[in-house]
C-alpha cells in the first residue's frame, strides 16, 4: 500500500513548495513501498520459471506434445473476427 501520509498537494501553491523542500533537502523524498517479497524467493522462482516451458516439453511425449498443439490451434482458429 502506497503511504497517503506523503500525498502530492492539490493546490499548485503547496505543490510548488514541496518541490522547493525535495530539491533543498528540507523534506526526505518519500520511501517507496516495499512490496513484502523476499528478494531470494524470487530469483528462484524466475530461475523456475525460464525454464518451465523447456522443462515440461522434454518431459512430454510426442503424442502428448502434438495433442496439446491440435488444441492450441483449434482454438486459435475458431475465434470470430
Amino acid at each position: 500500500m502506497p503511504d497517503r501520509s506523503r500525498k502530492r498537494p492539490v493546490d499548485r501553491n503547496q505543490l510548488a513548495k514541496s518541490i522547493v523542500d525535495l530539491a533543498t533537502g528540507e523534506m526526505p523524498p518519500a520511501k517507496p513501498a516495499e512490496d513484502g517479497k523476499d528478494p531470494a524467493a524470487v530469483s528462484l522462482g524466475r530461475r523456475g520459471g525460464l525454464k518451465g516451458g523447456k522443462a515440461r516439453a522434454k518431459a512430454l511425449t510426442a503424442d502428448q506434445r502434438s495433442e496439446i498443439a491440435k488444441k492450441a490451434a483449434e482454438k486459435r482458429w475458431s475465434k470470430k473476427r
